[in-house]
């Protein structure tokens, strides 16, 4: 399995080997379509944001038949398509700041996801609503494996929630639902531990995940983070996303030297031991008490 590309990798297959076969596809002479590298940037991050290449082909085959058409109604002048204007040619990006839109409240934390085809970006929602009795709501087609790592997080949090300066009595007489939305997508392993840990503590302590943070790590009952697989797809998917600080598992801290070089000098890695030290790094200050004024 590939663990992915990255975006200058991405560019320069569809300049060497896409455009090239979509131009000889639609029978365009290679004067007649000019696709500018900020374009190809453009249409990785706003139009495929995936771990290969296989939609990318697909946009400039789009690309590519708008062209024939105008050629067929007459326009015989070159196009030059520009990140200006490749909205002309394949409508609104499809993508957009996903992260800051999702974490603009507390109780929405970013993870990291290893999958058959490269890594992914997975949120994870925590609430709390009145109950006669205490217990945990777990949804979003989670496997077995990924559900004791959210009992064991929600252990955690509420067992040491002094340390962690929250009032401990915010989760007495509640139920506490945590969501992993794409719900239709089957999720398992244990590396979103320290994501719905950093969740839950961000919904009980009213402070929202930074937005420009993801994570992944496994969790222990006494806090402990233990490392995890799948490092380098994880950490080209936070990228893809344009996420900048990822934190690991300080056990995974050599993993890291398999990521692109490029990748790592534009990235900031945060390793840890402990799950005080996660939401160190991933929580928002709280806020400053306001001084009454002095009369």
């Amino acid at each position: 399995m590939l663990s992915g590309y990255t975006d200058a990798e991405k560019i320069g297959i569809a300049r060497e080997y896409l455009i090239p076969k979509q131009l000889a596809a639609h029978s365009l002479a290679v004067e007649e379509l000019t696709l500018e590298p900020e374009a190809l940037r453009e249409i990785v991050r706003g139009y495929t944001r995936e771990a290969g290449v296989r939609n990318l082909e697909r946009e400039i085959a789009t690309i590519a038949r708008k062209v024939v058409r105008r050629i067929a109604e007459g326009h015989r002048e070159p196009v030059t398509v520009t990140a200006r204007n490749v909205v002309e040619y394949l409508g609104r990006p499809r993508f957009f700041d996903e992260v800051a839109e999702r974490t603009d409240r507390p109780g929405v934390a970013t993870g990291l996801a290893w999958t058959p085809v490269g890594g992914d970006v997975l949120f994870v929602e925590a609430t709390m609503m009145p109950s006669s009795e205490e217990r945990l709501v777990l949804t979003g087609m989670l496997g077995d494996v990924m559900r004791e790592s959210a009992q064991a997080a929600v252990s955690y949090v509420w067992s040491n929630a002094d340390a962690l300066e929250i009032d401990p009595k915010i989760f007495e007489g509640k139920t506490i639902h945590v969501h992993v939305p794409a719900g239709a997508i089957p999720k398992d392993g244990p590396s979103a531990g320290v994501t719905i840990m950093t969740a839950l503590a961000s919904l009980a302590s009213r402070r929202p995940v930074r937005s420009d943070v993801a994570m992944t790590g496994e969790i222990t009952l006494r806090g402990k983070v233990l490392p995890v697989g799948g490092i380098k797809e994880k950490v080209l998917a936070a990228h893809r996303t344009g996420l900048r600080t990822v934190i690991l598992p300080r056990r995974n801290e050599r993993d890291v030297e398999d990521v692109p070089e490029e990748l790592r000098r534009e990235m900031r890695f945060v390793f840890v031991d402990e799950a005080e030290e996660v939401l160190r790094h991933a929580l928002t200050p709280a806020p400053v008490p306001s001084t009454p004024l002095a009369r």
